[in-house]
């Protein structure tokens, strides 16, 4: 009785352990594929690029406290200066400038009506810019831009592009204010003389500042202080 009973179980036996080493076999080795994948594979691959990202974060906050502590020490070296100086134009508000061989009086007797225009255009521009009115100071500094340059008239184009440069710079169009203040160094350049160079440098530093780009704000500095050095 007990041997034909052994005999009828080792069948069921047999069966059901060949069935426990297939079923686990696959899953064991799926598990072994997955840890191989993710570790050997995976993980490095994430930790190589948090990496990177950390130190190329890293320089760039350190060149971004670099170019502000040059940026300080540039103020500090301006405020010096300004002080040295006791009294310097500034750069708004006037829009005067000495032309080369003894200022142009207002009063002389202007025989083309362009001309008088011209002024016209450029002492409204400056009250609309006292009154804090830069939108309307800027369509009379344009005016008066594209008049001077017709007469060809080198003092009073400067006098334009300085005004709108200002007017453009109070209403935050920084590039575009860049492009008239840079015009006051260009007509500096080709007329052989530098007035209005030192605060056009100024305006220019003061708007990359404004727009971030701290290294060509720091250029620009550089030039001012040199100019309020020398004058």
């Amino acid at each position: 009785m007990f041997p034909g009973n052994i005999e009828m179980r080792s069948p069921v036996v047999a069966f059901l352990l060949a069935n426990v080493f297939t079923f686990s076999a696959p899953l064991k080795v799926m598990a072994e594929t997955c840890e191989a994948e993710n570790s050997a594979f995976n993980m490095p691959i994430l930790l190589s690029v948090a990496l990177v990202g950390a130190t190329v974060g890293g320089l760039l906050a350190r060149q971004r406290r670099g170019e502000l502590k040059r940026l300080n020490e540039q103020l500090r070296q301006i405020n010096a200066a300004l002080r040295r100086q006791a009294k310097i134009e500034s750069y708004a508000p006037t829009l005067s400038y000495s032309p080369v061989g003894g200022r142009i009086l207002e009063s002389e007797v202007i025989v083309d009506p362009r001309k008088e225009e011209l002024i016209s255009r450029l002492k409204s521009g400056k009250n609309f810019l006292r009154n804090q009115d830069p939108e309307k100071a800027s369509v009379e500094f344009k005016t008066a831009l594209g008049l001077a340059q017709v007469l060809q008239d080198p003092t009073e184009e400067k006098k334009a592009a300085r005004g709108l440069g200002a007017s453009l710079q109070r209403q935050g169009k920084y590039r575009e204010a860049i492009k008239y203040h840079s015009l006051v160094l260009a007509i500096s350049e080709r007329e052989g003389e530098q007035s209005g160079n030192t605060e056009a440098f100024g305006a220019i530093a003061d708007c990359y500042t404004e727009l971030g780009d701290l290294e060509k704000a720091a250029y620009y500095y550089d030039k001012y202080i040199a100019r309020l050095e020398t004058d």
